[in-house]
């Protein structure tokens, strides 16, 4: 039998019992749709964080107190305001150091209020990372200087507390202490799930009263090239362990920060798509139970088509391509279902996802090998069957 008759046999038996070939597919479908879904919402996460990663600058050096390390506790922070010029004698440019303490504060308007994260900043933060201001200006080395209660918002913050209102000028309450607005953000979205809109930057001499401390949390560095970054960060925490000693120092690079939490996402969503796949198997099984009872079923016609020249493997193909086709049907299907599924996520939800074209052809290759895998066994069985035993079968 030529493949082309068997296929066409094949796909004549599945349309005979179209309601029982449509719930073997279930299975298929759900499986290869979970797949294709929960990669491109892990890839769409990724490619997200990648994104705000590399919107804070370029050449980003972060500089933490003790051993980091994502998920566990900061260390207590023993760096301070005059780490700045410290480390900007390092780096042959003081302005390429940013320093922040930062709490969650209420921030109050009137009888419209909100908490936020306020940050303590120097001057020097919108020559580190990438900043845009709407209007207005940002905090400078005299506001620092002299503690001066003024204050740079967030788009979303701004709207919030003074609503359709121009803030510039305006007063506002941060944590009960009055600061003057004298500038806003140009909307910068969200950053691993907080938005970056809802902050406030004041004077970090101001803020360090404000919180009643004198520590800084951290210390940013804008490297002068891409190729000095490795280099610049040995040298910062040498510089900071001598000046603190039995203290230890973290620098981090955006390629580092990169590099863990794309090793911890893919790690994520190879278990989604792990558990996904049981769909998958699940479906295998159905596929294969169903074709053993098709081969019960229709035991008298293998028996008059082996009766009349059939061989063995004509038998075998034919039922194997009965298996493969309802997996890869189903296939199809779900792969439809699923870029549907993840592009309206992606579009009416907060959920990022990208459809990767890998995911689809791995989705497709693995419901065609579940045929492969689920059918051989009932096409055997049907091949094997003796002809005149099958004949007389009622």
């Amino acid at each position: 039998m030529r493949f082309r008759e068997a296929f066409g046999a094949a796909f004549d038996a599945l349309r005979a019992n179209r309601l029982r070939s449509a719930l073997t597919m279930v299975g298929v479908i759900i499986g290869v749709a979970s797949v294709v879904m929960l990669v491109a919402i892990g890839s769409g996460a990724k490619q997200e964080v990648e994104q705000q990663v590399e919107g804070l600058g370029s050449n980003l050096i972060l500089v933490v107190p003790g051993e980091f390390s994502f998920g566990s506790a900061p260390a207590v922070s023993r760096l301070k305001l005059d780490d700045v010029d410290y480390l900007g004698r390092v780096v042959g440019d003081r302005q390429a150091v940013a320093a922040t303490v930062t709490s969650s504060e209420e921030v109050r308007v009137g009888t419209r209020s909100e908490y936020v994260t306020v940050s303590g900043t120097n001057e020097n933060v919108p020559l580190v990372f990438d900043r845009p201001l709407a209007r207005g200006r940002y905090l400078s080395a005299g506001d620092v200087a002299t503690r001066r209660r003024v204050a740079v918002l967030g788009s979303e913050i701004a709207t919030t507390v003074f609503g359709d209102l121009d803030p510039l000028g305006r007063q506002i309450s941060v944590a009960g202490v009055r600061f003057r607005v004298i500038g806003v953000f140009a909307p910068l979205g969200s950053a691993f799930g907080v938005s970056r809109d809802k902050e406030v930057d004041v004077p970090v001499t101001a803020a360090q009263r404000l919180f009643g401390v004198d520590r800084i949390d951290a210390l940013a560095i804008k490297a002068p090239t891409v190729d000095s970054v490795d280099e610049l960060q040995g040298r910062l925490v040498a510089a900071l362990e001598q000046k603190y000693p039995g203290q230890k120092f973290s620098a981090v690079t955006q390629t580092q920060i990169l590099g863990t939490i794309g090793t911890i996402l893919g790690l994520l969503t190879l278990v989604l798509a792990a558990i996904a796949g049981i769909s998958l198997l699940v479906g295998g099984v159905g596929v294969s139970n169903i074709m053993l009872v098709s081969v019960r079923e229709r035991t008298r016609e293998i028996g008059l088509r082996k009766a009349l020249g059939a061989r063995q493997q004509d038998i075998l193909l034919q039922f194997l391509i009965e298996a493969v086709l309802l997996t890869s049907i189903g296939g199809l299907i779900g792969i439809g279902i699923g870029v549907g599924a993840a592009l309206l996520a992606n579009t009416f939800t907060s959920l990022p996802a990208a459809v990767a074209w890998w995911s689809i052809a791995l989705a497709f290759g693995v419901s065609v090998g579940v045929g492969v895998f689920f059918g051989v066994f009932p096409a055997r069985r049907a091949g094997r069957l003796d002809p005149v035993v099958a004949l007389r079968t009622e």
